[in-house]
């Protein structure tokens, strides 16, 4: 039989009986669905998840500071040395700082706090937004402004209110313009603290100003360990090592990574199950379809057929049906993908939907022989008389 009189049949069989195959496409069709979706989607997501980590402990977000206390010569991060760590693979995004202490004098009461110069990037690297008002960006920083954001706490025992923006505030005889309030995960040192253009401490702050502190944020919790152990090379490369600290959370690391590792391991055994199911399924309507055309294949062996007419028969049905399911699964698939990302505001690689789609049809191809094979086998094989006889 020519190989396309073979899958014209072959189609015809599946297309007769799709009622008995239903159940069986729709696994098929399922598991090719989801599997699609988490090659699509697992890195795009994970991407975006790792964004809002900070809300359950930054594990993204690797702080690097020098002990300037403890050295005998001031150290910090140099142009050379920050260009170096940019080009690492997998740092998403750097900020660095700069402390300092301050005071004020409101109505009569004296404050002392600390002074934090930062960068543009400092609010998204550390994932803090405006509880009120707005935060100060790169058009501050490059206009060297006069220009502030408190913490909650500070904000609350100077003015007794978290709504201050527009107010004025006196920092070391200086005034400045209170633009919000810092909101987000904040530590008491964060809460109490002044925040200001980085350019604008290093000019009004009195006495050395050493930006000594920088916050590394990594694109996924993946990166973390690797660009934690490659940090203190480079550092060693462009300048002193010396008091260099490198912090990373990582007991909180971990029990992200654990529960990231679950929930993929779950999702991978319930699309693994639903293929299995469909494996079965294939298994059983081919075996039923063998019982059932008994005396067809009687009749085609008395008429010539060789067995390998009848394996190919039956196996290319089992094929036929596999890969109508897949088919259908990249159907699905894609209109789960397109849903998912107007949700999430995303856009995956098309690359990445193509390679789902490719090995979703190479699962279902070794799925429909290694489920189809044995019933191909018992039909080919079965006695020319007494498959006749069959009642």
């Amino acid at each position: 039989m020519r190989l396309n009189d073979l899958m014209t049949v072959s189609v015809r069989q599946v297309v007769r009986h799709r009622r008995r195959y239903l159940g069986v496409v729709l696994a098929i069709a399922l598991g090719v669905a989801g599997f699609i979706n988490i090659i699509t989607m697992s890195r795009v997501v994970k991407t975006n998840f790792n964004e809002d980590l900070d809300l359950i402990g930054g594990v993204t977000v690797i702080r690097l500071y020098f002990d300037n206390n403890r050295s005998y010569r001031p150290q910090w991060f140099r142009d050379n040395t920050l260009a170096a760590l940019s080009r690492l693979n997998g740092v998403k995004e750097m900020s660095l700082m700069a402390v300092h202490t301050a005071n004020t004098n409101w109505h009569g009461q004296q404050y002392g706090f600390s002074v934090l110069g930062v960068d543009e990037a400092f609010w998204q690297v550390r994932n803090f937004w405006a509880q009120t008002g707005n935060l100060f960006g790169a058009e501050s920083v490059a206009g060297r402004k006069r220009e502030c954001v408190l913490g909650a706490e500070l904000a609350r025992k100077i003015f007794g209110s978290h709504d201050v923006r527009g107010r004025s505030l006196e920092i070391n005889n200086e005034s400045y313009w209170v633009s919000g309030v810092l909101g987000g995960v904040t530590d008491s040192g964060s809460a109490n603290a002044a925040f200001l253009p980085l350019t604008t401490t290093k000019d009004r702050m009195a006495g050395q100003v050493l930006t000594d502190r920088l916050y590394l944020r990594c694109q996924t919790w993946d990166d973390v360990s690797r660009i934690a152990a490659a940090i203190p090379a480079i550092i060693k490369a462009n300048q002193s090592p010396e008091e260099l600290h490198v912090e990373v959370s990582w007991e909180g690391l971990k029990r992200v990574q654990q529960l990231a590792w679950w929930i993929q391991f779950l999702i991978y055994l319930a699309i693994s199950a639903t293929f299995i199911l469909g494996g079965v399924g294939i298994w059983n309507v081919m075996m039923a379809a063998v019982v059932t055309r008994t005396r067809e294949i009687g009749l085609k062996k008395a008429m010539g057929a060789e067995d390998k007419d009848i394996l190919a028969q039956f196996l290319s049905e089992a094929l036929c049906l596999s890969m109508g399911a897949a088919l259908l699964g990249g159907l699905l698939g894609r209109i789960m993908m397109e849903i998912l990302g107007r949700l999430l505001g995303i856009r995956p690689p098309e690359n990445l939907f193509f390679l789902g789609l490719a090995l979703g049809f190479l699962f279902a191809v070794i799925l429909g022989v290694g489920a189809g094979l044995y019933p191909s086998l018992r039909a080919s094989r079965m006695e020319v008389v007494t498959a006749i006889r069959y009642e």
